[in-house]
């Protein structure tokens, strides 16, 4: 079946969202609408992704931002995690043949998101040098709420919470489904900000984490107090390759107008 080639989005896998508290209604919308009303509000619309295959990435959704479309890497800028950040200082990444490798600096995006979906498609190197750590090292990070592991765990080992899809150092991922070295991988993070009250923090940020269409991260929480974030890129010196990059805002229906709510709690 082709859908086992494919990147697409299972909806069963995603339904694990529904749990989380900030897309609940704060009451019931029965007590407003019943049942088959016509004139409820109607959910935005929104044209889903294509799926892509190993030869070729597929169409982001309508109400994506494209982060990287495989020409150049103009919304990103370089990243100084030991001061501040120069949007001046491009990315020094090499861009060849629809794809983007690691290389040299730290690179963010040049705009900040808060609750949001965001893709990655990558791949580790095809040739196999060294084992552990060694093999194809990167990570994503979402502002300051944690990173998320970049690495060729194909029949290789290494500690748990440090291989691909591991929340670094924190939390290993539920499966181990990396694909072979040289294939293209996908993830699909889903971020919701922390929430504050009054100056105090009273809910912490959380990741959904897919990796390649499996849940390996179910709205666990994450360090970080940063609410609006760059999505950033860390080269470990893999030379791992991207590409498909976009990001998208979780929608939260207003029963009242009709239209999204803010992205931002």
């Amino acid at each position: 079946m082709t859908v086992r080639k494919a990147f697409g989005f299972s909806t069963i896998l995603i339904l694990g969202l529904l749990i989380h508290p900030p897309i609940q209604a704060a009451s019931s919308p029965a007590q407003k609408y019943k049942h088959a009303d016509m004139t409820r509000p109607r959910p935005t619309v929104v044209t889903s992704p294509t799926a892509s295959t190993q030869a070729a990435p597929g169409q982001p959704p309508s109400d994506a931002v494209v982060l990287f479309d495989g020409r150049d890497l103009s919304q990103w800028m370089e990243f100084n995690p030991r001061g501040a950040s120069d949007p001046s200082k491009p990315s020094k990444w090499i861009v060849r043949d629809g794809y983007a490798e690691a290389f040299g600096n730290q690179i963010q995006t040049r705009e900040r998101f808060a609750d949001c979906h965001v893709h990655i498609e990558w791949a580790s190197p095809a040739e196999v040098v060294g084992d552990g750590q060694k093999r194809g090292n990167s990570g994503v990070e979402i502002g300051d709420h944690g990173e998320i592991q970049i690495l060729d765990s194909y029949q290789n080992d290494t500690y748990p919470d440090g291989q691909a899809a591991a929340i670094y150092g924190v939390f290993p991922p539920l499966v181990n489904a990396s694909r072979k070295p040289g294939e293209w991988q996908s993830y699909d993070i889903f971020y919701f900000a922390p929430k504050f009250e009054g100056g105090k923090k009273v809910r912490d940020a959380t990741y959904t984490v897919l990796h390649n269409n499996l849940p390996v991260h179910l709205n666990v929480s994450v360090r970080g107090d940063e609410v609006e974030c760059h999505i950033r890129f860390r080269p470990h010196g893999g030379k791992v390759h991207f590409r498909n990059i976009w990001v998208r805002p979780i929608h939260r229906h207003d029963e009242n107008a009709g239209k999204p709510l803010p992205t931002s709690p």
